[in-house]
């Protein structure tokens, strides 16, 4: 297992093969193409409303008794605007960033890790230079100038780490936030603000006895290693046939059991809530909201009450629902958001609640194999505990209407009667999506759409063979999901996450579960350029599950 002291020392060798990479043209033949262009700069026409440096940094945080653990966090200050724009959760660990509809913001990201970086916000419409494109990567010492105006509506969004083949490994040594957009529209509403408004990011790790993250080796997860018998790296993935199915990850050197894990995901067995474990949440007896984040590199969450109180769903990646969904259970893949109203008001003073991932079968979920895992996918364990230790004569009625969406209209797509399919495959131990790979510069025609159109894309989980649950993220845009399709042998495991998968209003990360079909519709409606879609499986996207696309003007 990899700690992050290793990773450090590493990063130093990886960083030397970052000057350039292999990538194949569409005939075939192999072209030399900039590893990363230039690092953003300022634009002095650009008048921001808030301005914050991040710092990209190793650090130290008390996470479990005894010895600090190591982390490679985002820490930073507030150089113009409110103070409040840029705070921390629990430990100080995890950063929020705090943002109006219509703001300009400007982020200085400067990276004092010991290899390349760089950040996607998750879920924000943004300019494709803007967007965390892992080409636009900067190397140690180097900054990025992000500007851009807050486009979105009110939600809960977040933003992470993104180089390629490093994202799993650096989100999981602490490369994360959460972003929350406010505007007036949610803000009529009277929801519960301010303490009663409650981010929750939710994460699975290992820790070693030294109270050090430990993750996979690095033979084959780091900048130099993701190639056919561990030496292929950046200057392997674009061989054999542009970017196709056999460019990043046979055989690491490091036995058949983290190969495996690689493929199928990393998961944890100790629980972290805003970077604690064993997580108690003090309430009043009034109505909260819990904004729900699953920044886990794989784990799915089958979240619900201990007591099987419903749960009451008022908003999802891209905001707020137009109505709340009530669910007994709600189903979180990484990356997926869920925003959801509690009211404690007639609860007694010292009573407990737990807030529990529920038993799913996860076996089916990980393609019939278990990974890493003491902790299994699926298996029932407690997130967190909520215990109500003050009396508030504070009354608050849910709003039966929250928000008004657009009607999700699959004719308004220019490709109604075609929608464009794309398969999840596998081959030589590679993922991929149509047979195809990352490729830092590779988009097809059917990657290709016009700004200012909307599309159906279907995303199936059929024809891998290695069949298992992806969490598929489209940067650039939120959609609406319009239906989802399963195979009968899958059905039965499908129920069991099933009744918690929240489906209505804007979504950015949905659950593709094995032998499931799910239809899209997207508008490309903001910025053009070249953005990404690609499973939110850390490990997945790492070993090849990722591709990119193209919006024409």
């Amino acid at each position: 297992m990899l700690r992050l002291e290793d990773a450090t020392r590493r990063a130093f060798l990886r960083a030397s093969t970052l000057s350039c990479l292999v990538a194949a043209s569409a005939s075939g033949l192999l072209t030399l193409r900039p590893a990363r262009a230039q690092p953003g700069v300022r634009n002095p026409q650009f008048v921001p409303d808030l301005e914050v440096q991040l710092r990209a940094r190793e650090d130290h945080v008390q996470i479990l008794h005894g010895e600090p653990t190591r982390v490679w966090r985002y820490d930073g200050k507030v150089l113009k605007g409110d103070p409040g724009g840029l705070g921390f959760l629990s430990n100080g660990y995890l950063p929020v960033l705090r943002v109006q509809r219509g703001q300009k913001v400007r982020i200085d990201l400067v990276n004092e890790l010991p290899e390349p970086t760089i950040i996607h916000w998750h879920g924000l419409y943004v300019p494709a230079a803007m967007d965390g494109h892992p080409r636009n990567a900067i190397a140690t010492g180097q900054h990025y100038v992000y500007e851009f105006e807050v486009l979105n509506r009110a939600g809960t969004y977040w933003f992470h780490a993104h180089p390629d083949g490093r994202t799993g490994a650096q989100i999981y040594f602490g490369q994360a936030g959460l972003l929350i957009v406010a505007d007036d529209e949610e803000a009529a509403l009277g929801l519960p603000s301010g303490a009663y408004d409650v981010p929750l990011v939710i994460q699975d790790r290992v820790l070693d006895g030294q109270n050090q993250f430990t993750y996979l080796p690095d033979s084959d997860g780091g900048m130099m290693g993701r190639g056919m018998m561990g030496g292929g790296g950046m200057m392997a993935q674009g061989m054999m046939s542009g970017g196709g199915m056999m460019g990043r990850g046979m055989m690491g050197g490091d036995g058949m059991g983290q190969m495996m894990a690689r493929m199928v995901g990393f998961l944890g067995d100790r629980i972290l809530v805003n970077g604690k474990p064993d997580f108690v949440l003090p309430v009043a007896t009034r109505a909260y909201r819990l904004r729900l984040l699953n920044a886990s590199n794989t784990r799915i969450y089958k979240l619900g009450w201990s007591d099987r109180s419903p749960l009451a769903i008022i908003g999802t990646d891209g905001g707020l629902l137009e109505r709340p969904a009530t669910r007994p259970y709600v189903t979180l893949s990484p990356a997926e958001r869920a925003d959801i109203w509690v009211d404690f008001s007639q609860r007694s003073i010292g009573t407990e609640l737990t807030l529990q991932s529920l038993a799913f079968d996860g076996e089916m979920a990980m393609g019939g194999m278990m990974g890493n895992a003491s902790l299994p996918n699926g298996a029932s364990f407690p997130v967190l505990k909520v215990r109500v230790e003050q009396r508030i004569n504070t009354k608050a009625e849910l709003p039966k209407r929250l928000a008004s969406l657009p009607v999700a209209l699959p004719r308004d797509a220019i490709n109604a009667r075609a929608p464009k399919v794309f398969n999840i495959t596998m081959g030589m131990m590679v993922w991929g999506i149509n047979g195809r790979s990352f490729d830092m510069g590779n988009v097809t025609k059917t990657e290709t759409v016009r700004r200012n159109s909307a599309e159906l894309w279907e995303f199936r989980n059929e024809k891998s063979m290695m069949l298992m649950a992806h969490s598929m993220h489209v940067h650039g845009l939120q959609f609406r999901v319009l239906g989802r399709t399963v195979l009968p042998d899958f059905v039965s495991a499908h129920r069991t996450v099933a009744a918690g998968l929240v489906d209505d209003g804007w979504k950015d990360t949905v659950l593709l579960m094995p032998g499931e079909r799910i239809r899209l519709l997207l508008r490309f409606e903001h910025y053009a350029g070249m953005f990404l879609y690609h499973c939110h499986m850390l490990e997945h996207e790492d070993t090849g599950l990722m591709r990119n696309y193209l919006i024409e003007t």
